[in-house]
């Protein structure tokens, strides 16, 4: 057995402890996203950036949702995976002089974390479903299309300019 495993024997166990992994990745994220805020200098970027930090709380107000519906203690665990993305991030986004390049870093950095988020909230969708939990996948399901737009409008800002602008 894994490291992590050692608790978990059900669906409903792996449930749990991917709702937990991804609540502590949200919480990271909710930290992190100042900060990338704070580097990015292309103005359409820096609002992205700020309105994903609000939905980012409104993420984990809907996790505290399903982990009440779910009749479970609201905890992250460590998620060595987010905290490696973000750590990434951050030593990328340090060693950038060039600020075009720089918000063509920040925005790659970005949706590495929105394709996690992605991966682990239709996960957690299919395996509530799954546990007969509709009520909680209708929650999740929100925050995962809320994580698809933010990669569609990432993809949209680098493609339309801040690849163009980077490349120049």
């Amino acid at each position: 057995m894994g490291f992590f495993s050692k608790d978990i024997k059900t669906l409903d166990d792996l449930f749990v402890h991917t709702l937990r992994d991804i609540y502590y990745a949200e919480k990271q994220i909710e930290k992190a996203l100042p900060q990338m805020v704070d580097k990015a200098t292309n103005a359409s970027l820096k609002a992205g950036f700020e309105k994903h930090l609000q939905e980012t709380k409104g993420h984990i107000e809907r996790l505290e949702e399903v982990f009440e519906m779910h009749g479970v203690q609201a905890k992250g665990v460590d998620c060595p995976a987010i905290d490696g993305i973000l750590e990434e991030a951050n030593d990328i986004s340090g060693d950038i002089d060039d600020k075009q390049v720089l918000d063509a870093a920040l925005i790659a950095s970005a949706q590495a974390v929105e394709h996690y988020e992605i991966t682990r909230y239709g996960t957690l969708m299919a395996w509530a479903k799954q546990l007969g939990r509709t009520d909680c996948a209708a929650v999740l399901a929100k925050n995962l299309k809320e994580e698809e737009a933010t990669d569609k409008k990432l993809t949209e800002m680098a493609e339309s300019n801040i690849n163009i602008q980077a490349a120049e």
